[in-house]
Protein backbone atom coordinates (compact mmCIF):
# COMPACT_ATOMS: atom_id res chain seq x y z
CA UNK A 1 0.00 0.00 0.00
CA UNK A 2 1.37 3.39 -0.94
CA UNK A 3 -1.40 6.00 -0.60
CA UNK A 4 -4.82 5.57 1.00
CA UNK A 5 -6.80 8.50 2.37
CA UNK A 6 -10.13 10.21 2.93
CA UNK A 7 -11.38 9.47 -0.59
CA UNK A 8 -11.21 5.73 0.07
CA UNK A 9 -12.84 6.17 3.48
CA UNK A 10 -15.71 8.12 1.94
CA UNK A 11 -16.19 5.62 -0.90
CA UNK A 12 -16.36 2.65 1.48
CA UNK A 13 -18.57 4.54 3.93
CA UNK A 14 -20.99 5.41 1.15
CA UNK A 15 -21.40 1.73 0.23
CA UNK A 16 -22.12 0.86 3.87
CA UNK A 17 -24.51 3.79 4.42
CA UNK A 18 -26.48 2.86 1.31
CA UNK A 19 -26.47 -0.84 2.29
CA UNK A 20 -25.20 -1.83 -1.16
CA UNK A 21 -22.55 -4.36 -0.18
CA UNK A 22 -23.57 -7.10 -2.63
CA UNK A 23 -22.41 -6.57 -6.20
CA UNK A 24 -25.20 -8.15 -8.22
CA UNK A 25 -28.31 -6.03 -8.91
CA UNK A 26 -27.78 -4.01 -5.71
CA UNK A 27 -24.47 -2.22 -6.11
CA UNK A 28 -22.51 -0.85 -9.06
CA UNK A 29 -18.97 -0.37 -7.73
CA UNK A 30 -17.56 -3.70 -8.93
CA UNK A 31 -19.15 -3.36 -12.37
CA UNK A 32 -17.87 0.20 -12.61
CA UNK A 33 -14.33 -0.77 -11.67
CA UNK A 34 -14.24 -3.70 -14.09
CA UNK A 35 -15.33 -1.45 -16.95
CA UNK A 36 -12.94 1.37 -15.99
CA UNK A 37 -9.98 -0.93 -15.42
CA UNK A 38 -10.56 -2.73 -18.74
CA UNK A 39 -10.50 0.65 -20.49
CA UNK A 40 -7.36 1.65 -18.57
CA UNK A 41 -5.66 -1.60 -19.62
CA UNK A 42 -6.84 -1.43 -23.22
CA UNK A 43 -8.54 -4.82 -22.86
CA UNK A 44 -12.08 -6.10 -23.32
CA UNK A 45 -12.78 -8.04 -20.12
CA UNK A 46 -11.83 -7.68 -16.44
CA UNK A 47 -13.29 -9.75 -13.62
CA UNK A 48 -12.86 -9.00 -9.92
CA UNK A 49 -12.22 -11.67 -7.33
CA UNK A 50 -11.02 -11.94 -3.73
CA UNK A 51 -7.27 -12.29 -4.32
CA UNK A 52 -4.51 -12.39 -6.88
CA UNK A 53 -4.07 -16.07 -6.09
CA UNK A 54 -7.66 -16.83 -7.09
CA UNK A 55 -7.34 -14.60 -10.16
CA UNK A 56 -4.42 -16.78 -11.28
CA UNK A 57 -6.35 -19.96 -10.57
CA UNK A 58 -9.37 -18.65 -12.50
CA UNK A 59 -7.17 -17.68 -15.43
CA UNK A 60 -5.67 -21.17 -15.60
CA UNK A 61 -9.08 -22.78 -15.27
CA UNK A 62 -10.36 -20.60 -18.09
CA UNK A 63 -7.65 -21.98 -20.37
CA UNK A 64 -8.73 -25.55 -19.62
CA UNK A 65 -5.49 -26.64 -17.98
CA UNK A 66 -5.74 -29.92 -16.10
CA UNK A 67 -4.25 -33.36 -15.40
CA UNK A 68 -1.68 -34.38 -17.99
CA UNK A 69 -0.52 -30.79 -18.54
CA UNK A 70 2.75 -29.18 -17.48
CA UNK A 71 2.98 -25.45 -16.85
CA UNK A 72 6.34 -23.69 -16.80
CA UNK A 73 6.83 -21.20 -13.95
CA UNK A 74 9.83 -19.15 -12.78
CA UNK A 75 12.07 -20.10 -9.88
CA UNK A 76 11.45 -16.71 -8.23
CA UNK A 77 7.84 -15.73 -7.58
CA UNK A 78 5.36 -15.93 -4.76
CA UNK A 79 4.30 -19.53 -4.13
CA UNK A 80 0.76 -18.88 -5.38
CA UNK A 81 2.07 -19.03 -8.95
CA UNK A 82 2.85 -22.70 -8.35
CA UNK A 83 -0.15 -23.57 -6.19
CA UNK A 84 -2.55 -21.99 -8.69
CA UNK A 85 -1.32 -24.47 -11.30
CA UNK A 86 -2.00 -27.30 -8.86
CA UNK A 87 -5.61 -26.16 -8.31
CA UNK A 88 -6.32 -27.11 -11.92
CA UNK A 89 -4.76 -30.56 -11.55
CA UNK A 90 -1.78 -29.66 -13.76
CA UNK A 91 1.87 -29.85 -12.72
CA UNK A 92 4.16 -26.81 -12.31
CA UNK A 93 7.64 -27.16 -13.82
CA UNK A 94 10.14 -24.74 -12.29
CA UNK A 95 12.64 -23.03 -14.62
CA UNK A 96 15.41 -20.47 -14.23
CA UNK A 97 15.16 -16.72 -14.12
CA UNK A 98 17.79 -14.42 -15.63
CA UNK A 99 19.50 -11.27 -14.36
CA UNK A 100 16.29 -9.25 -14.78
CA UNK A 101 14.79 -11.38 -11.92
CA UNK A 102 12.13 -12.56 -14.38
CA UNK A 103 11.74 -15.87 -16.20
CA UNK A 104 14.46 -16.59 -18.75
CA UNK A 105 13.22 -17.00 -22.34
CA UNK A 106 16.07 -19.42 -23.01
CA UNK A 107 15.08 -21.46 -19.94
CA UNK A 108 11.52 -21.60 -21.28
CA UNK A 109 12.74 -22.86 -24.65
CA UNK A 110 15.00 -25.45 -23.03
CA UNK A 111 12.27 -26.73 -20.68
CA UNK A 112 9.48 -27.28 -23.21
CA UNK A 113 8.46 -30.93 -23.33
CA UNK A 114 5.71 -33.00 -24.93
CA UNK A 115 3.28 -32.22 -22.09
CA UNK A 116 4.03 -28.50 -21.77
CA UNK A 117 0.76 -26.64 -22.26
CA UNK A 118 1.43 -23.16 -20.87
CA UNK A 119 3.94 -20.81 -19.33
CA UNK A 120 3.34 -18.36 -16.49
CA UNK A 121 5.41 -15.21 -16.87
CA UNK A 122 5.72 -13.25 -13.64
CA UNK A 123 6.45 -9.54 -13.73
CA UNK A 124 8.27 -9.92 -10.44
CA UNK A 125 8.61 -6.87 -8.19
CA UNK A 126 6.89 -4.95 -11.01
CA UNK A 127 9.72 -5.61 -13.49
CA UNK A 128 8.50 -6.62 -16.95
CA UNK A 129 9.47 -9.95 -18.47
CA UNK A 130 11.05 -10.09 -21.93
CA UNK A 131 7.65 -10.41 -23.56
CA UNK A 132 8.74 -10.17 -27.21
CA UNK A 133 11.05 -13.16 -26.83
CA UNK A 134 8.56 -15.09 -24.69
CA UNK A 135 5.60 -14.56 -27.03
CA UNK A 136 7.72 -15.66 -30.00
CA UNK A 137 8.63 -18.91 -28.22
CA UNK A 138 5.04 -19.48 -27.07
CA UNK A 139 3.59 -19.04 -30.54
CA UNK A 140 6.28 -21.30 -32.04
CA UNK A 141 5.38 -24.10 -29.61
CA UNK A 142 1.63 -23.37 -29.36
CA UNK A 143 1.77 -22.56 -25.64
CA UNK A 144 -0.70 -20.50 -23.62
CA UNK A 145 0.85 -17.46 -21.92
CA UNK A 146 -0.53 -16.50 -18.51
CA UNK A 147 0.75 -13.17 -17.22
CA UNK A 148 1.14 -13.03 -13.46
CA UNK A 149 1.05 -9.25 -13.11
CA UNK A 150 0.07 -9.40 -9.46
CA UNK A 151 3.08 -7.26 -8.55
CA UNK A 152 2.93 -5.25 -11.77
CA UNK A 153 -0.25 -3.16 -11.49
CA UNK A 154 0.24 0.10 -13.37
CA UNK A 155 3.33 -1.11 -15.24
CA UNK A 156 3.77 -1.86 -18.90
CA UNK A 157 5.93 -3.28 -21.64
CA UNK A 158 6.63 -1.24 -24.77
CA UNK A 159 3.32 0.60 -24.45
CA UNK A 160 1.10 -2.35 -23.50
CA UNK A 161 -0.04 -2.78 -19.91
CA UNK A 162 1.34 -5.77 -18.05
CA UNK A 163 -1.22 -8.56 -18.04
CA UNK A 164 -2.65 -7.76 -21.48
CA UNK A 165 0.04 -9.22 -23.74
CA UNK A 166 -0.50 -12.95 -23.21
CA UNK A 167 -3.71 -14.95 -23.46
CA UNK A 168 -4.91 -13.98 -20.00
CA UNK A 169 -3.49 -12.06 -17.05
CA UNK A 170 -3.97 -11.74 -13.32
CA UNK A 171 -3.55 -8.92 -10.79
CA UNK A 172 -3.42 -8.63 -7.03
CA UNK A 173 -4.84 -5.79 -4.95
CA UNK A 174 -3.34 -7.06 -1.72
CA UNK A 175 -2.39 -4.52 0.96
CA UNK A 176 1.23 -4.48 -0.26
CA UNK A 177 0.54 -3.87 -3.94
CA UNK A 178 0.66 -0.70 -6.04
CA UNK A 179 -3.15 -0.48 -5.98
CA UNK A 180 -5.01 -1.99 -3.04
CA UNK A 181 -8.33 -2.79 -1.43
CA UNK A 182 -6.74 -4.78 1.39
CA UNK A 183 -7.21 -8.09 -0.41
CA UNK A 184 -8.46 -8.54 -3.93
CA UNK A 185 -7.58 -9.57 -7.44
CA UNK A 186 -8.72 -9.56 -11.04
CA UNK A 187 -8.21 -11.36 -14.34
CA UNK A 188 -7.94 -9.62 -17.70
CA UNK A 189 -8.42 -10.96 -21.23
CA UNK A 190 -9.76 -9.85 -24.58
CA UNK A 191 -11.11 -13.33 -25.35
CA UNK A 192 -14.84 -13.45 -24.49
CA UNK A 193 -14.85 -17.25 -24.07
CA UNK A 194 -11.96 -17.12 -21.60
CA UNK A 195 -13.68 -14.28 -19.76
CA UNK A 196 -16.86 -16.28 -19.26
CA UNK A 197 -14.95 -19.34 -18.07
CA UNK A 198 -12.89 -17.26 -15.65
CA UNK A 199 -16.08 -15.65 -14.27
CA UNK A 200 -17.54 -19.12 -13.76
CA UNK A 201 -14.39 -20.18 -11.88
CA UNK A 202 -14.74 -17.11 -9.64
CA UNK A 203 -18.48 -17.54 -9.12
CA UNK A 204 -20.20 -20.60 -10.64
CA UNK A 205 -23.57 -19.01 -9.80
CA UNK A 206 -22.92 -15.65 -11.45
CA UNK A 207 -25.23 -16.42 -14.34
CA UNK A 208 -28.22 -16.50 -11.96
CA UNK A 209 -27.72 -12.76 -11.56
CA UNK A 210 -26.34 -11.74 -14.94
CA UNK A 211 -27.75 -14.36 -17.30
CA UNK A 212 -26.03 -17.18 -19.15
CA UNK A 213 -23.59 -16.48 -21.93
CA UNK A 214 -24.38 -18.24 -25.20
CA UNK A 215 -22.48 -21.47 -25.53
CA UNK A 216 -21.03 -21.53 -21.99
CA UNK A 217 -21.53 -24.76 -20.09
CA UNK A 218 -21.34 -23.79 -16.38
CA UNK A 219 -19.10 -25.88 -14.13
CA UNK A 220 -18.70 -26.19 -10.37
CA UNK A 221 -16.00 -24.26 -8.48
CA UNK A 222 -15.48 -22.44 -5.21
CA UNK A 223 -17.04 -19.02 -4.82
CA UNK A 224 -14.61 -16.12 -4.70
CA UNK A 225 -16.55 -13.06 -5.81
CA UNK A 226 -15.59 -9.58 -4.65
CA UNK A 227 -17.78 -7.25 -2.59
CA UNK A 228 -18.86 -3.70 -3.32
CA UNK A 229 -16.54 -2.49 -0.56
CA UNK A 230 -13.57 -3.75 -2.56
CA UNK A 231 -14.95 -2.25 -5.76
CA UNK A 232 -15.53 1.14 -4.13
CA UNK A 233 -11.99 1.34 -2.77
CA UNK A 234 -10.48 0.23 -6.07
CA UNK A 235 -12.35 2.90 -8.00
CA UNK A 236 -10.54 5.51 -5.91
CA UNK A 237 -7.22 3.68 -6.13
CA UNK A 238 -7.50 3.56 -9.92
CA UNK A 239 -7.58 7.36 -9.91
CA UNK A 240 -4.28 7.34 -8.01
CA UNK A 241 -2.25 4.65 -9.78
CA UNK A 242 -0.71 6.68 -12.61
CA UNK A 243 0.60 9.36 -10.27
CA UNK A 244 1.99 6.71 -7.90
CA UNK A 245 3.84 4.92 -10.71
CA UNK A 246 5.04 8.22 -12.23
CA UNK A 247 6.61 9.32 -8.96
CA UNK A 248 8.31 5.95 -8.46
CA UNK A 249 9.67 6.03 -12.02
CA UNK A 250 11.07 9.51 -11.44
CA UNK A 251 12.71 8.37 -8.20
CA UNK A 252 14.19 5.27 -9.85
CA UNK A 253 15.63 7.34 -12.70
CA UNK A 254 17.19 9.76 -10.20
CA UNK A 255 18.73 6.94 -8.19
CA UNK A 256 20.11 5.21 -11.28
CA UNK A 257 21.55 8.48 -12.57
CA UNK A 258 23.01 9.28 -9.15
CA UNK A 259 24.69 5.88 -8.85
CA UNK A 260 25.77 5.48 -12.48
CA UNK A 261 29.45 5.89 -11.67
CA UNK A 262 29.66 3.05 -9.16
CA UNK A 263 30.35 0.22 -11.57
CA UNK A 264 33.98 0.19 -10.48
CA UNK A 265 32.71 -0.79 -7.03
CA UNK A 266 30.78 -3.74 -8.43
CA UNK A 267 27.40 -2.01 -8.45
CA UNK A 268 25.64 -2.78 -11.74
CA UNK A 269 21.93 -2.06 -12.33
CA UNK A 270 19.90 -5.16 -13.12
CA UNK A 271 18.67 -5.20 -16.74
CA UNK A 272 15.20 -3.75 -17.36
CA UNK A 273 13.21 -4.89 -20.38
CA UNK A 274 11.05 -1.78 -20.78
CA UNK A 275 12.42 1.00 -18.55
CA UNK A 276 10.03 3.69 -19.74
CA UNK A 277 7.06 1.53 -18.68
CA UNK A 278 8.55 0.00 -15.53
CA UNK A 279 6.56 -0.02 -12.28
CA UNK A 280 9.84 1.15 -10.69
CA UNK A 281 8.89 -0.25 -7.29
CA UNK A 282 12.57 -1.10 -6.73
CA UNK A 283 16.01 -0.20 -7.95
CA UNK A 284 17.85 -3.51 -8.33
CA UNK A 285 21.60 -3.99 -8.55
CA UNK A 286 23.53 -7.14 -9.42
CA UNK A 287 26.66 -7.49 -7.27
CA UNK A 288 29.79 -9.50 -8.20
CA UNK A 289 29.25 -11.97 -5.35
CA UNK A 290 26.78 -12.98 -2.66
CA UNK A 291 29.32 -11.96 -0.04
CA UNK A 292 29.50 -8.43 -1.47
CA UNK A 293 25.70 -8.23 -1.50
CA UNK A 294 25.63 -9.31 2.16
CA UNK A 295 28.11 -6.57 3.08
CA UNK A 296 26.07 -4.01 1.13
CA UNK A 297 22.87 -4.67 3.12
CA UNK A 298 24.77 -4.72 6.42
CA UNK A 299 25.74 -1.11 5.78
CA UNK A 300 22.52 0.06 4.09
CA UNK A 301 19.64 -2.08 5.46
CA UNK A 302 17.75 -3.03 2.33
CA UNK A 303 16.90 -6.42 0.82
CA UNK A 304 18.63 -9.24 -1.07
CA UNK A 305 16.25 -10.77 -3.63
CA UNK A 306 17.08 -14.32 -2.58
CA UNK A 307 16.28 -13.60 1.07
CA UNK A 308 12.71 -12.30 0.81
CA UNK A 309 11.06 -15.43 2.16
CA UNK A 310 8.74 -17.62 0.08
CA UNK A 311 9.43 -15.86 -3.20
CA UNK A 312 12.06 -18.46 -4.15
CA UNK A 313 11.26 -22.06 -5.05
CA UNK A 314 13.58 -23.47 -2.35
CA UNK A 315 11.06 -22.23 0.24
CA UNK A 316 7.91 -23.68 -1.31
CA UNK A 317 7.64 -26.47 1.23
CA UNK A 318 4.38 -28.15 0.17
CA UNK A 319 5.26 -27.93 -3.53
CA UNK A 320 8.71 -29.44 -3.01
CA UNK A 321 7.28 -32.39 -1.08
CA UNK A 322 4.43 -32.98 -3.51
CA UNK A 323 1.55 -31.92 -1.26
CA UNK A 324 -0.63 -30.65 -4.07
CA UNK A 325 -3.99 -30.95 -2.28
CA UNK A 326 -5.46 -31.56 1.15
CA UNK A 327 -6.83 -34.99 0.19
CA UNK A 328 -4.41 -37.50 -1.38
CA UNK A 329 -6.98 -38.61 -3.94
CA UNK A 330 -7.16 -35.02 -5.21
CA UNK A 331 -3.40 -34.50 -5.27
CA UNK A 332 -2.21 -33.75 -8.83
CA UNK A 333 1.13 -35.36 -8.05
CA UNK A 334 -0.73 -38.66 -7.52
CA UNK A 335 -3.05 -38.37 -10.52
CA UNK A 336 -2.53 -41.14 -13.09
CA UNK A 337 -2.83 -38.68 -15.98
CA UNK A 338 0.24 -36.87 -14.58
CA UNK A 339 2.40 -40.00 -14.41
CA UNK A 340 4.43 -38.86 -17.43
CA UNK A 341 4.79 -35.28 -16.17
CA UNK A 342 7.89 -33.96 -14.44
CA UNK A 343 6.79 -34.17 -10.82
CA UNK A 344 9.97 -34.06 -8.73
CA UNK A 345 12.02 -31.13 -7.54
CA UNK A 346 15.17 -30.50 -5.56
CA UNK A 347 16.59 -27.35 -3.99
CA UNK A 348 19.58 -27.27 -6.34
CA UNK A 349 17.62 -27.61 -9.56
CA UNK A 350 17.85 -23.89 -10.45
CA UNK A 351 21.36 -23.09 -9.25
CA UNK A 352 21.78 -20.26 -11.75
CA UNK A 353 18.69 -18.55 -10.37
CA UNK A 354 19.95 -18.86 -6.81
CA UNK A 355 23.30 -17.36 -7.77
CA UNK A 356 21.57 -14.35 -9.35
CA UNK A 357 19.11 -13.90 -6.49
CA UNK A 358 21.77 -13.93 -3.77
CA UNK A 359 23.77 -11.32 -5.67
CA UNK A 360 20.83 -8.96 -6.31
CA UNK A 361 20.11 -6.13 -3.86
CA UNK A 362 16.79 -4.29 -4.00
CA UNK A 363 16.23 -0.69 -2.90
CA UNK A 364 12.49 0.16 -2.72
CA UNK A 365 11.10 3.44 -4.03
CA UNK A 366 8.08 5.23 -2.59
CA UNK A 367 5.83 7.92 -4.13
CA UNK A 368 5.95 9.83 -0.85
CA UNK A 369 9.75 10.11 -0.71
CA UNK A 370 10.81 13.76 -0.84
CA UNK A 371 13.94 15.19 -2.49
CA UNK A 372 16.02 14.98 0.68
CA UNK A 373 15.10 11.32 1.20
CA UNK A 374 15.97 10.43 -2.39
CA UNK A 375 19.32 12.19 -2.13
CA UNK A 376 20.01 10.36 1.12
CA UNK A 377 19.22 7.03 -0.57
CA UNK A 378 21.65 7.84 -3.40
CA UNK A 379 24.31 8.77 -0.85
CA UNK A 380 23.72 5.60 1.17
CA UNK A 381 23.93 3.37 -1.89
CA UNK A 382 27.32 4.89 -2.67
CA UNK A 383 28.56 4.38 0.87
CA UNK A 384 27.34 0.77 1.01
CA UNK A 385 28.90 0.03 -2.38
CA UNK A 386 32.20 1.45 -1.16
CA UNK A 387 32.18 -0.64 1.99
CA UNK A 388 31.11 -3.82 0.16
CA UNK A 389 33.96 -3.33 -2.34
CA UNK A 390 36.47 -2.70 0.42
CA UNK A 391 37.06 0.90 -0.62
CA UNK A 392 35.57 2.38 2.58
CA UNK A 393 36.11 0.98 6.06
CA UNK A 394 32.93 0.04 7.91
CA UNK A 395 33.78 2.39 10.76
CA UNK A 396 34.09 5.26 8.25
CA UNK A 397 30.67 4.62 6.69
CA UNK A 398 28.44 7.68 6.85
CA UNK A 399 24.85 6.57 6.36
CA UNK A 400 22.29 9.36 6.20
CA UNK A 401 18.93 8.99 7.91
CA UNK A 402 16.03 8.18 5.59
CA UNK A 403 12.48 7.01 6.07
CA UNK A 404 12.78 3.57 7.66
CA UNK A 405 12.26 0.71 5.24
CA UNK A 406 9.09 -1.26 5.87
CA UNK A 407 10.23 -4.89 6.21
CA UNK A 408 6.66 -6.04 5.66
CA UNK A 409 7.01 -5.10 1.97
CA UNK A 410 9.28 -8.11 1.67
CA UNK A 411 7.56 -10.38 4.19
CA UNK A 412 6.55 -13.70 2.73
CA UNK A 413 3.33 -13.94 4.73
CA UNK A 414 2.02 -10.45 3.94
CA UNK A 415 3.28 -9.99 0.38
CA UNK A 416 0.76 -12.49 -0.93
CA UNK A 417 -0.26 -12.28 -4.54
Amino acid sequence: MYIVGEEEIEAVSSVIREKKLFRYQIGDQCDRFEARYAEYLGADHVGLTVSGSFALSAAMTALGLGPGDEVLIPAHTYMATATSVLTTGAIPVIVDIDESITISPQAIEDAIGPRTKAVVVVHMWGAACDMDAIMKIARKHNLFVIEDACQGVGGGYKGSKLGTIGDIGAYSFNYYKNMTCGEGGAFVTSDPRLAERAKCAIDPCHFYWNGKADGLEPFSSNGARASEIQGAMLNVQLDRIDEIISKMRDEKKRILAGTAGLGNLGLHPSPIHSPDHDCAAHVMYLMPSAQQADRFVEVFPTVIAGKTGRHTYTEWDHVLRGAGAAHPAMNPYNHPDNAACRRTYDKDMCARSLDILYRTVMVPTDPEHDDAEIEAIIHNIGVAAGVSAGEIATEDANIKQTTELDPAKFDSKSNDI
